[in-house]
């Protein structure tokens, strides 16, 4: 249980509207850290519920997506009802991904299938419906600001194409360094990402509270890292950062080949409103975690008995996947029964959550 202090300071922060549409951290890397085995249950933060979906594919028994923020729970059940309801290519043009003109009425075959109070919620938002729920999210929205009113005064539209255009490793270190990493890029950037600008228009401003870098300089790092290397020219995360929209990219859950399986699958996929560590209250304990960055807005004192509550909801070697942004956070230096696992091809340099500092995976002994 997270102490009264911490459930004071979340308690300042709205959790009604919907803050993340889709997803931002990495559910290839994810799956590979959590190596969820068939039959085992899954904690995961719920968010936009991409993640969660994701897992299903590594047949679970069992996901809880667990939120505190309500929004991001109807979110993820709306999605969720129309994933059993709508074919691969209905549910990419419902969501926003294609163009599609009749989301409302499409909303209506899935409308029946949703408890009451997520019904009521999307009743009275057709226009987000209507445009696509995948561009609804504030952090959306701020990212897609940078694209449109903040590159253009930096880089055009052709020299984006050339960055993420196939080429070697050497040349893309080359292309960063000579043609994008100019002093206009440098300085916007760190700008656009900094605590003050973020935490107005990207994040609550209580998630930043301990922080204690430079926010512009500790993203702009991590951005450097990353598309300096080859792994940025198929990113769709960065892509969105700088173009505005998804382009022709879909996320894992969506894909032609993951999409009927998750389907086949989605009945074991419960929505749970609380903190992560209580859930097992309900569910007894879990085998893995998918704990996104909650870490990044707790103390140390508060991480150290967040970490403490989740061990007790772990079963025998249970494993724990989550990122570090701008707090360094690691389980393994709160319990010595929690070990970390390391990555010989590197997690964190393939990470399409550019932005995040490190993914970390530990695993109870």
């Amino acid at each position: 249980m997270l102490s009264t202090k911490v459930n004071n300071h979340l308690e300042t922060v709205d959790h009604s509207y919907i803050r993340y549409a889709n997803v931002w951290e990495d559910p290839y890397v994810l799956r590979e850290g959590l190596r969820v085995a068939k039959g085992e249950k899954v904690l995961s933060i719920a968010s936009a519920g991409d993640n969660a979906f994701a897992l299903l594919l590594d047949d679970p028994s069992l996901v809880v997506a667990v939120d505190l923020n309500e929004g991001q729970l109807y979110l993820t059940e709306l999605k969720r009802e129309g994933i059993k309801r709508l074919t691969q290519e209905e549910m990419i043009g419902f969501l926003g991904f294609r163009s599609m003109e009749n989301r409302w009425e499409i909303y209506q075959l899935i409308r029946p299938s949703l408890s009451k109070q997520v019904q009521l919620y999307w009743d009275t938002q057709r226009l987000v419906i209507e445009e696509g729920v995948i561009w609804c999210g504030k952090f959306e929205k701020y990212l897609s600001s940078f694209a449109k009113r903040i590159l253009p005064w930096i880089h055009n539209k052709n020299k984006v194409k050339q960055l993420f255009a196939e080429k070697s490793t050497t040349d893309q270190i080359s292309f960063f360094e000579n043609k994008w990493n100019t002093w206009r890029w440098r300085f916007l950037f760190k700008l656009f990402f900094s605590k003050k600008v973020m935490g107005i228009f990207g994040r609550d401003p209580a998630f930043l509270d301990q922080v204690e870098i430079n926010v512009g300089d500790a993203i702009m790092n991590s951005a450097a890292k990353h598309l300096s290397s080859v792994y940025a020219q198929s990113n769709p995360m960065l892509y969105y950062c700088l173009c505005g929209d998804f382009g022709t990219y879909l996320p894992l859950y969506l894909k032609a080949e993951n999409y009927d399986l998750i389907k086949s699958r989605m009945e074991r996929l419960e929505l749970y409103q609380g903190y992560a560590q209580e859930a097992s209250v309900q569910y007894g304990k879990f085998n893995a975690f998918n704990l996104s960055n909650i870490f990044e807005y707790m103390d140390a004192n508060t991480f150290q008995s967040t970490t403490n509550s989740l061990i007790k909801s772990a079963a025998p070697n249970a494993r724990f996947a989550y990122w570090n942004l701008m707090v360094p956070r690691f389980m393994s230096e709160v319990d010595e029964r929690l070990s970390r696992v390391e990555d010989a091809q590197d997690w964190s340099a393939r990470d399409q959550g550019f932005f995040y500092s490190q993914f970390i995976v530990n695993q109870m002994l």
